[in-house]
Formats: C-alpha cells, sequence, structure tokens
C-alpha cells in the first residue's frame, strides 16, 4: 500500500499541473530590499520561487510563448518588489520610448504585473514598464473592460507613484519594480491570499503572453489569474503625501463686437492630499483646484437633439473613480463644468453694442473636492466622492453710462455620491448608489438612487444582469421618474448572446451629477454573436454579430422603431483589421426626440446604412487608419456618404507625428431647424450638411520622462436649408414659406502643446500653450465655397491664447520622516 501511493502521488501531481486552472507563486518576505536599478544580482532576489512558462492569449491562442520569461516578486512592510528577466535577442527588442500610458500599439516591447489585493476575481491594479522605461498604470474594475490584444485591461487615466529601472542584457532584458503600498490597497488581515498575473508583450510578434493563461472565450480577465499565496503581517507605513502646486500664465481673449481683447494674469496655488486611513481605505483631496492644463475639448455644430458627451481629461476626476460609476450615474464633467448662465451673458453683450463684458467666467471654480474610498476584508467596496462648487459671478461694463453689473451664472453647489459594492463570489455583485446635487437658494436640487446586481453562474458561462433607478428632482416644479434594465445572456464560449429589456421612465433625469441622452423609452434587444479566438487559414480572428432591436415611447406608450444591425470583425495574418456594420429599419420611425416638443414625432421612412473601418499593421513605421460610410433613405432622396483616413509615421523611436481627416456630406438631411412658428410648433427643414474634421498631433520623446506634445483641431460644419416644413401630429410634412439667411457655417480651431517633465517621482513641471478660435468669431458664408478659403479666413479672424506654467512637487511623510 505503501508503495503504491508512493506510486501515485507523482502521477496526480503530474494531473493537477496539467488540468489545474490557476497557478500560484508563494509570498517571500524579505529584511533586506533589493536596490531599483534593474539588475538581478541583489542577495533578496536568491532563492525566490520563479513564475515561468508564459502562454499566448494572441495571437495564438493557448500556444507556449516564443520566449522564456523568468519573474520573480517579494515584499516587506513598505512595498512590493519584482524582478523580471525576459530572454531576446538584443538586437529585436523593440524600444519606442513612448509618453506614459501610451504603449498601446507603439513599436515598444513591455511587461505588467496584475495585482488583485482583495482576491475577489473583480478590481485590481496593473504597473506596466517598456523596454525604454517608461511607466503605465491602470485600475482594474468589471465596469473598466476586460481588455483587449495590446495590453489595455482598466481604467489607464489612473496615475500611481512607484519606481522602475530596465536594463538591456546580451541574451534579453531585465526589469525591476518596487510599488510602495501608498499605491495600493488590500484587506486588513494577518494572513491573506492575492491573485496575481503577467504579461510580457513581444511586439515584433505581437505576441501577448501570460503567465497564468488567459482564455479569450472566458469572460471577464481578473477571475483568470493565478494566486500570491501566504503574505504574513503586512505592517504598511502611514499612507500620507502630498502634491503641492503653484500654476501662473496669462490669458487674452477677443472681446464681443470687435472691442479688442481682454487679457488677465492667470495665477493659483493649491494641495492633493493622498491618506491611507488604513490599509483598505484612502482619502484623496484636491484644495482649490486649477484644472486650466487640459486638452480642448472636441466641440461640434450639435444639430441633433442629444447632448454632447466630452471626454474627462483632469486628473482628479479620471484616477480612482471606477467604483463612483459603476452603476453609469457619474458623469464627472458636470463638477465645475460651464456656469449654466455663461452663454446668457455672451447673448446679452453680442446683441447690444453698448455692453462689454469685463469677466464672464467658462468654468466654474471649485472650493475642494474629496474622494474616500476602499474595499474592507469582506470585500464590501465603499466610496464617498464630495466637491463644492463656488458661485460664479459675470461682469459687464455699459460704454454710455460707466457702470457695471453683475450676474450671477451660477450657484454654490454641493455634489454628493455614495456607493456600497459588495463583491460575491465568482464575478457576481450587488452595487447601491446615491448622487445628489444640493444647490443654493431656490436653484434645482437633485437625488438619484440605483442598485445594480450582476449574477454569474459557477462556470462563468452565463450572466444575469438587474438595474433599479429612481430619480427626484425639487425646485420650481419638482418633478421624478425611474428606470429598470434586466439583461440575461451566454457570456463565455465561441458562441454567446443576450435579451435584454431597459424601461426609462418620462421623467427619468440623472443628469444633474449623471448623464442620459434621452429619457422616455422602452427598448427591446436580442443579440447573437459567433466570435472566434484561434487562428484559421485566412484570419487570426473574426467575429459576426447580429443585433435586433425594438423600441417603443414610454408615454404615450407607441411603436417608435425596429432596427437590425449586423457586424463583422477580421484580424487578417498580416495583423491588418477590418470591421464592418449594416443596419436597416424596415419600419417607418417615429422619432419622439428631434421635434423637441413634447408627445409629438417625426416620421422617417426606411433607411440604409453601412459603414466598414480598419487600419493596417500597427509595427509599420506608417500605420494606416481608414473608414468609410455610406447611408440611404430614398423616399426623401437622402443619402450621406464619407469616411476618414488616418496617418501615423514613426520618424524615430523618439518622434512621432499623426494626421487623421474625417469628411461627410450628407444631401437631403431632414431635422428641427431650430425655430418655431408664433403659436410654438416645431419647423423642420431639408438641408445639405457638409463636414471636414482634419486633426494633427505629435510627440517627440526627448527621454522617457520629458516629452513635448502638439494636438491641432479644425471643425467646419456646413448646414444650407433648401425647404422648410410644418409637422402634423401623424409626423408628417407640409411645406411652409422658405426662412431666408437661416443657413450656418460653424468652425473650431483649437492647438494645444504641453511641455511635460517628469522630474522624479510623482512632481511634474508642465509648460503649456492654447490658442483658440473667439467665440464671436464667424467665418463669413459668402467665402466658404470650399475648405481651403474657408481655413484661410479661420486663420484670419481674432484668436485667444493662453501659455501657462505648472510646478506639483510630490511629498511622501514617510520620506520627509526619515530625513527629519
Amino acid at each position: 500500500m505503501q508503495l503504491k501511493n508512493y506510486i501515485c502521488l507523482p502521477f496526480l501531481l503530474v494531473c493537477t499541473s496539467i488540468f489545474s486552472q490557476e497557478k500560484s507563486l508563494q509570498a517571500i518576505k524579505t529584511t533586506q530590499a533589493p536596490k531599483i536599478d534593474g539588475n538581478l544580482d541583489d542577495a533578496a532576489w536568491i532563492n525566490v520561487p520563479v513564475a515561468t512558462d508564459f502562454v499566448q492569449k494572441y495571437p495564438s491562442a493557448g500556444q507556449p510563448a516564443s520566449q522564456k520569461s523568468i519573474i520573480k516578486i517579494i515584499y516587506d512592510n513598505t512595498a512590493i518588489y519584482l524582478g523580471a528577466y525576459l530572454y531576446d535577442d538584443p538586437l529585436l527588442i523593440r524600444k519606442q520610448i513612448t509618453a506614459r500610458d501610451g504603449e498601446m500599439q507603439k513599436d515598444v516591447d513591455y511587461f505588467s504585473v496584475f495585482l488583485d489585493t482583495y482576491h475577489d476575481n473583480q478590481n485590481g491594479f496593473q504597473f506596466t514598464v517598456t523596454s525604454a522605461n517608461v511607466q503605465s498604470d491602470a485600475r482594474l474594475g468589471p465596469n473598466l473592460g476586460s481588455g483587449n490584444d495590446f495590453g489595455e485591461y482598466g481604467d489607464k487615466t489612473w496615475d500611481a507613484v512607484w519606481e522602475s529601472k530596465v536594463q538591456l542584457k546580451s541574451d534579453g532584458w531585465t526589469v525591476e519594480m518596487r510599488i510602495p503600498y501608498i499605491s495600493l490597497r488590500f484587506a486588513k488581515k494577518d494572513l491573506q491570499d492575492w491573485g496575481i498575473q503577467f504579461l510580457r508583450l513581444i511586439r515584433r510578434t505581437n505576441e501577448s503572453c501570460f503567465w497564468s493563461p488567459v482564455k479569450p472565450e472566458v469572460n471577464g480577465f481578473v477571475n483568470q489569474f493565478g494566486n500570491y499565496e501566504g503574505l504574513q503581517n503586512l505592517q504598511p507605513p502611514l499612507r500620507l503625501s502630498f502634491s503641492p502646486y503653484v500654476s501662473t500664465g496669462f490669458r487674452s481673449i477677443p472681446q464681443p463686437n470687435g472691442n479688442g481683447f481682454s487679457g488677465r494674469w492667470l495665477r493659483s496655488g493649491g494641495m492633493d492630499v493622498k491618506y491611507g486611513i488604513n490599509e483598505s481605505f484612502t482619502l484623496d483631496a484636491t484644495l482649490i483646484p486649477d484644472f486650466g492644463q487640459v486638452v480642448s475639448d472636441n466641440v461640434i455644430n450639435n444639430l441633433s437633439p442629444y447632448e454632447v458627451k466630452f471626454q474627462e481629461n483632469r486628473q482628479f476626476f479620471t484616477e480612482g473613480t471606477e467604483i463612483f460609476n459603476k452603476a453609469g450615474l457619474f458623469y464627472s464633467r458636470r463638477v465645475g463644468s460651464i456656469p449654466s448662465g455663461y452663454y446668457g451673458v455672451q447673448n446679452l453683450v453680442a446683441g447690444n453694442p453698448d455692453w462689454e463684458i469685463v469677466k464672464n467666467p467658462s468654468t466654474t471654480q471649485l472650493y475642494n473636492a474629496t474622494k474616500f474610498s476602499g474595499r474592507n476584508k469582506n470585500k464590501l467596496g465603499i466610496g464617498i466622492f464630495n466637491a463644492i462648487a463656488a458661485p460664479m459671478d459675470a461682469k459687464i461694463h455699459n460704454i454710455l453710462s460707466g457702470k457695471d453689473s453683475v450676474i450671477r451664472t451660477s450657484e454654490l453647489t454641493n455634489y454628493n455620491i455614495m456607493v456600497f459594492d459588495q463583491a460575491l463570489k465568482g464575478r457576481s455583485s450587488l452595487t447601491l448608489t446615491n448622487t445628489n446635487v444640493m444647490r443654493n437658494g431656490n436653484s434645482r436640487d437633485a437625488n438619484v438612487t440605483g442598485f445594480d446586481v450582476a449574477l454569474y453562474n459557477k462556470t462563468n458561462t452565463h450572466a444575469f444582469n438587474g438595474t433599479a433607478r429612481y430619480s427626484k428632482i425639487w425646485g420650481t416644479n419638482p418633478y421624478d421618474g425611474y428606470n429598470t434594465t434586466l439583461k440575461f445572456g451566454k457570456v463565455s464560449g465561441n458562441w454567446r448572446y443576450y435579451v435584454l429589456n431597459d424601461i426609462q421612465s418620462k421623467k427619468y433625469d440623472p443628469n444633474d451629477l449623471g448623464i442620459l441622452l434621452a429619457p422616455n423609452k422602452v427598448t427591446y434587444r436580442a443579440n447573437i454573436s459567433y466570435n472566434n479566438f484561434k487562428p484559421t487559414r485566412n484570419f487570426l480572428q473574426y467575429s459576426y454579430t447580429l443585433d435586433n432591436r425594438i423600441q417603443y415611447s414610454y408615454k404615450p406608450f407607441a411603436f417608435s422603431g425596429y432596427y437590425i444591425t449586423g457586424s463583422a470583425l477580421w484580424i487578417l495574418k498580416n495583423f491588418w483589421d477590418v470591421s464592418t456594420h449594416a443596419q436597416i429599419t424596415p419600419f417607418v420611425v417615429h422619432d419622439y426626440f428631434e421635434l423637441r416638443t413634447d408627445g409629438r414625432y417625426l416620421s422617417l421612412p426606411l433607411n440604409l446604412y453601412f459603414d466598414i473601418g480598419g487600419s493596417t499593421d500597427s509595427r509599420k513605421k506608417l500605420f494606416v487608419r481608414f473608414s468609410g460610410i455610406a447611408a440611404r433613405s430614398p423616399k426623401y432622396d437622402n443619402s450621406l456618404f464619407g469616411g476618414g483616413l488616418g496617418f501615423r509615421y514613426r520618424f524615430s523611436n523618439k518622434f512621432t507625428l499623426d494626421l487623421q481627416v474625417d469628411a461627410h456630406k450628407e444631401t437631403n438631411n431632414l431635422g428641427y431647424a431650430f425655430i418655431r412658428e408664433t403659436n410654438g410648433e416645431p419647423i423642420v427643414g431639408f438641408r445639405d450638411v457638409m463636414e471636414y474634421i482634419p486633426v494633427l498631433s505629435g510627440i517627440y520623446n526627448f527621454t522617457s520622462r520629458l516629452n513635448l506634445t502638439l494636438r491641432v483641431r479644425h471643425y467646419w460644419n456646413e448646414v444650407k436649408y433648401l425647404s422648410f416644413h410644418n409637422v402634423d401630429a401623424q409626423g408628417n410634412l407640409s411645406a411652409r414659406p422658405f426662412i431666408n439667411n437661416w443657413d450656418d457655417n460653424f468652425n473650431i480651431f483649437n492647438a494645444d502643446a504641453f511641455l511635460t517633465w517628469d522630474f522624479r517621482l510623482g512632481s511634474r513641471l508642465i509648460v503649456g500653450y492654447k490658442n483658440w478660435l473667439g467665440d464671436e468669431e464667424m467665418v463669413s458664408p459668402m467665402s466658404n465655397n470650399n475648405y481651403l478659403k474657408n481655413l484661410s479666413e479661420v486663420f484670419n479672424l481674432r484668436h485667444g491664447n493662453e501659455l501657462t506654467v505648472r510646478f506639483i512637487y510630490f511629498l511622501d511623510y514617510n520620506q520627509l520622516h526619515k530625513k527629519r
């Protein structure tokens, strides 16, 4: 019997290693931290267990990595340390210098470590180092995506303070990292296990390789990590850091009515504070924040009835906010946005030459903003957000009387969010979210409460998602509303599907702190897709999707539209990709939003839509993106054609330029004409719409921590009306007299340049320059018969200019304490 046991034991170990879904590493605590220099010859690395045998996820899922990798990881009471030896021919390693968080689809190798510190299979951290020693980091979460084949696995707007160093060797390259606990959060337990994962990207072969195999047919990413077992008695030091800043500059803005320029000095100062209340929870605060040095928004001439959603570029509102937006109820651009009365002041002065603007702030100053977030040992995530916006006033001057008048454009406002997110077994979770906005005086107040549930079966093949939200608005005309969603589907495997029902009541309104483009809808949806993740004779991967969506108006409950959409994606053997979408609306659509009139709709006939897009091999010096679009509605002889072409050229490992040009032309577009009859009835018009959007961007990286970026965007939109019509109660058209001088020639021009120097860990100096076309400067419709003439007149008009300098210095309390 004993002999049989000894014979069976090795066999069982082999079987376990073959069929086990998870790899594991034993946590080793060190008493002597290694020097972070990229050399793995420190005594701390001796006899440390190694992670090796990486497996491809892309392009050949499940196949062994072509190059050997050996990883070691240790810890002490201050930080996690990682050493990686990445074997390769040093002449073949790609080493392009990129911006921080900008390694995706660039010509550079990189290595990542992922940490699931709560071991909840849902949340985590990513730390990446490129072969040029450029850092990248991200927060992982269920609402932040499951990644793609190029390494985007979470929210990369999150920035942490940590150390890294790389060395080029005769047989590859090495990486050393030090990740201090000030950049992590974990449970308060004497003995704990974490989830851990390592990623190596070999750029010349486009291999994305993982230590713990990541199967693309399995839903989720963090749930496929290995285990880092046996961390004992973690006693991190006080997690307290300060980032004081000062900024100065000068802004020159054209005055309305051709009254010259108004210039003013810009000066500000404040501080960001991070305080680790314990291992699990962190308090982030920003005092007197200044968000001037951000890239200009992609403003358009919005002819649709829906609000344009802009990207958030302010770091405080992007980093570490994933828990606050898990329910999709937080649109951070609401905080510190353009004061609600800003355009009213602009219009008042523009229509009266006797007045001029002394000041009219275009952004709302914040007194402060704080975030409290973390997750306890029972995997309960808690997030509390608060921001206080100052009251904003505009001042205008009467030229005739010499007197000034002050106009309140925004009241004192308090923004609040509270989230409780319970991670359950597997990938399931329960989330309760509350958002609240309180304004001074009798202004509008708002509250939204949402409950979200995500339930996955044991095999992670099927999932049920449900939401319930209730909104309440107080003010002159109080109202409330609700939103519910039910979704069930197969989420893993080659074949996937889901069915969905979404109800948004007429008065559901989360827009004080969230964003909803249009409520008053009932939607039923069925979606099925086939996804092939393994190489075939012609493709590396491909997928096909068929989507059916039927939509009703909630009140009155009436048919709105039926949409059938087919899409496909192919990744070719040469790493080119092509995607396409085709949509048909077989029945007349009743658009309840276009007329901006309660209970009224516009009837839109059969419509056919097709688009195609793709890109070439991004490893090449010349990288090309292309797109095309065509749509046709025969009844109104309405046609849309257009496309885009983008070129990115890598002149060297330091310098890259990118040019993207998009152009679209639509004939006989039918829509609201932004004017009404004297009795309030909406007027619609047929119009020809032309749009050109060239964007030139570039980056020169002097070093891995010093770069110059440039972005120039010109947006031109020309609208020429052909006829005007009234709309009856059945959505049908009837002709009315033509309205003269109603055409539009809309131009936006922005140039943004930033010199950024990360001169020490967490500390940064930024010199920024911005140029823009003045708000009141209009290109004459008589000179807009072609794009080049229009562009030349843009440069002849008055522009605003801004030059700023910002200095940020990172102070770690523990370093200050040691020095003292």
